[in-house]
């Protein structure tokens, strides 16, 4: 309760003075606090690099922190090297995920508490990425809404090229200072941008730029980032010198916007490139055009993706120009084709125990693609991977184990989920 009341003390601070700057924080990472903040680590989470995992590190939990603190208050405290794996991206690409020791998760989830406190007074509307109470689906409403409403002409998407990779560290500890008058604590930071990565090869990779994407304390400082770099030179430089109306939607450092005209749509995807190049950043060129999308062009050929939906002009029951989303294409297929590698592997798991895996599988699958209007590829995606139940649970042996008549008498049986739309009007 003490830590919660400071945060909200300094959220309130924030608030209601937005030139601030905070000192003495590290005061707060204290023992109570990092014993507090132990609630919110993931306790399946992956070991890092000391193969020490959460329960290891609960069972001598005050001692461990006893350590933690005497170490930042002597100043003798290091980062520990970062475990990277890379994960597949698809089938043909992988990204890195970075690990750390469960011992500087524990510290940055703190860190990442009081920097949220701080910032969440910061940030504008326009972002959605990592903050408390707002996801990918409440960004694609907000989207949907704005420009259904709106007298948008032109849409830019745009994608930052290795964002997380690329992040400047001198840029991000000048923005920091904008609210951070604490050394020690800056310092801390840097600590972690700087540590080491310890490759799947065995290599060390000592890093000069970006933050490892996994780390828990990444994703507040992508916001930050991203909040000096690009929101903030939206919303006072390029609005207000747009005659029409102009509005961007951002989850982390995939975004969109929109313009009433052309032109300024044009200009303003022009001088993004020096804009990111500043902050030595810099779109991928294949996921950033200017597509026009008005509600008075005729057909509906004309469409953006964003946050993996496909957006565009459509007709309601009652003959009016509205916004329809459905799934990405490109995302439908690479989900059927990781549901077939899924299933090769997993053919021969127990009927019982698949059913229940693939029944969470098709359960998440509705609770994030289940928008309003989507059910077409809903029913599209349930097809295709029944389809690919049938097929491979039929080469689990010699024989076959169904046909099509005690295959759907199966799927009744064990209760299959169906698709359905989950989102509220």
């Amino acid at each position: 309760m003490s830590m919660q009341t400071s945060l909200q003390g300094i959220a309130k601070k924030a608030s209601e003075r937005p030139k601030h700057r905070f000192q003495d924080l590290m005061s707060l990472l204290n023992a109570d606090n990092l014993l507090w903040s132990c609630q919110f680590l993931k306790k399946k989470a992956a070991a890092g690099v000391d193969k020490i995992d959460y329960a290891m590190y609960m069972e001598n939990i005050h001692k461990n922190i006893e350590e933690m603190v005497s170490r930042l208050k002597a100043e003798t405290y290091k980062a520990k090297l970062v475990r990277r794996k890379w994960i597949p991206k698809g089938r043909d690409k992988r990204r890195p995920l970075g690990i750390p020791a469960i011992s500087d998760k524990l510290l940055q989830m703190l860190v990442s508490k009081i920097l949220q406190a701080i910032y969440e007074e910061d940030f504008l509307d326009s972002s959605f990425g990592y903050r408390p109470k707002l996801g990918p689906l409440d960004a694609v409403k907000e989207t949907t809404c704005k420009i259904q409403l709106g007298k948008y002409s032109t849409v830019v998407e745009a994608d930052i090229k290795g964002f997380f990779d690329n992040m400047d560290h001198d840029w991000l500890i000048k923005m920091l200072n904008e609210r951070i008058d604490d050394k020690r604590f800056l310092r801390l930071i840097r600590k972690w941008l700087r540590a080491g990565i310890l490759e799947e090869t065995g290599e060390v990779v000592h890093p000069i730029t970006g933050t490892p994407q996994g780390g828990v304390v990444s994703p507040v400082l992508a916001n930050i980032y991203l909040h000096y770099g690009l929101d903030l030179w939206f919303e006072k430089i390029v609005k207000r010198n747009c005659s029409g109306e102009a509005m961007m939607i951002r989850y982390c450092d995939d975004f969109i916007c929109a313009f009433q005209y052309k032109e300024e749509a044009e200009t303003f995807y022009r001088e993004l490139g020096a804009r990111l190049n500043k902050f030595k950043l810099e779109f991928a060129p294949e996921k950033t055009n200017v597509i026009p999308f008005c509600r008075f062009t005729k057909g509906n050929d004309l469409s953006f993706d964003f946050l993996s939906f496909e957006f565009r002009w459509g007709v309601s029951r009652k003959g009016k120009r509205i916004v329809t989303r459905r799934t990405s294409r490109k995302k439908l297929r690479a989900s059927v084709a990781n549901f077939t590698d899924w299933i090769k592997k997993n053919r021969c798991v127990r009927l019982r125990l698949l059913i229940k895996k693939l029944n969470a599988k098709y359960r998440g699958y509705w609770n994030y693609y289940g928008v309003i209007g989507n059910y077409v590829s809903l029913m599209d995606f349930y097809k295709q991977t029944k389809d690919l139940l049938f097929k491979w649970l039929n080469r689990r042996s010699q024989r076959r184990s169904y046909n099509e008549k005690t295959f759907v008498q199966m799927l009744i049986s064990v209760g299959i989920e169906q698709p359905r739309i989950t989102e509220k009007y």
